[in-house]
């Protein structure tokens, strides 16, 4: 029997391998309860702490991005660092689908001429300030755009029109600062006497710029040959206040001029070129006829050494 058992039974061997494994199946039933039980315990927490977290859920901020309002794309149009990106977000403001209020509208307008402007396309230039003159906001704003846009185009007639619309347009506390600007426009024409009228004009009206204006009057008079008397006090009076300081230093250079004084003829047109070419795009544009005839004046400004022309002596 022994030996039967040890040549191998099937019917034993069957056996024993049974055997041997009840309690590995027993064991992996028992595995097997205590997953079940806590699959079960880890859905009934989640059904428990599902209405805390959906409570949780809608107090947590939306993620979702904000749609873009003009007044956002106006904002950083403002802030853009060159003409290119000022178009850009100019653009985006005017071709968004909602509603435009007029005030916007014409605020990203005029970031597109500026950008446009710096870009030296005076045409374009010229079309936008003329669709924001037919919004009918800032008037007088849009009609001096387009002047400016104009001027560089050299139609110097359309200039002069829109600068005259900006004066009838404008409100009163602006009006001496737009008859001084076609006053200007009309002095670099060689207008002489239709500068000095407009410029007449801006010192009745003007406050705390009417140093500027008279200024500029007396230096236009000096140009068509007429002799002031009281140049150097006229001198005296811009440089000692704030509007001496920009557009004051081309008049100054001016007035030294024909005072004959070359020394500070030659330091105000100096300052005003190095103060013109060196800002913003936009105001070096503006200002390329005053550049152009501070430059012809120091041309004619004696060397040091050389004698003083005949003409000014």
């Amino acid at each position: 029997m022994g030996r039967r058992d040890e040549r191998g039974d099937d019917t034993a061997a069957l056996a024993n391998v049974s055997r041997a494994r009840e309690p590995r199946v027993a064991s992996s039933t028992t595995k097997a309860t205590r997953e079940e039980r806590r699959g079960a315990a880890r859905d009934e927490r989640r059904r428990t702490e599902a209405p805390g977290r959906s409570k949780e859920r809608a107090k947590t901020p939306s993620k979702r991005l904000v749609a873009p309002s003009a007044e956002e794309m106006l904002r950083r149009a403002l802030l853009a660092p060159t003409p290119r990106s000022r178009a850009l977000w100019a653009r985006r403001g005017l071709s968004l689908r909602c509603p435009l209020d007029a005030s916007t509208q014409a605020m990203l307008l005029r970031q597109l001429y500026l950008a446009y402007y710096e870009e030296r396309r005076f045409e374009r230039a010229a079309e936008v300030a003329a669709q924001t003159v037919e919004l009918g906001v800032l008037l007088d704003v849009a009609h001096q755009d387009v002047a400016r846009a104009l001027q560089a185009l050299g139609d110097i007639e359309g200039a002069l029109g829109h600068l005259r619309l900006a004066v009838r347009t404008g409100p009163p506390s602006r009006r001496a600062f737009h008859y001084w600007t076609l006053g200007s426009a009309l002095h670099l024409d060689r207008r002489y006497d239709e500068a000095i009228a407009a410029l007449t004009r801006a010192i009745r009206w003007g406050t705390t710029d009417k140093a500027l204006y008279l200024g500029h009057v007396a230096a236009i008079q000096c140009e068509r040959g007429k002799r002031v008397r009281n140049l150097r006090a006229l001198i005296t009076q811009l440089a000692e206040v704030p509007a001496g300081h920009g557009y004051g230093r081309f008049v100054l250079g001016l007035l030294a001029f024909h005072d004959k004084q070359w020394t500070e003829a030659r330091e105000y047109l100096e300052a005003f070129i190095q103060r013109s070419t060196t800002g913003r795009m936009a105001l070096a544009i503006a200002l390329e006829g005053e550049v152009a005839r501070a430059r012809e004046t120091l041309a004619l400004l004696p060397k040091d050494g050389e004698p003083v022309p005949a003409s000014h002596r």
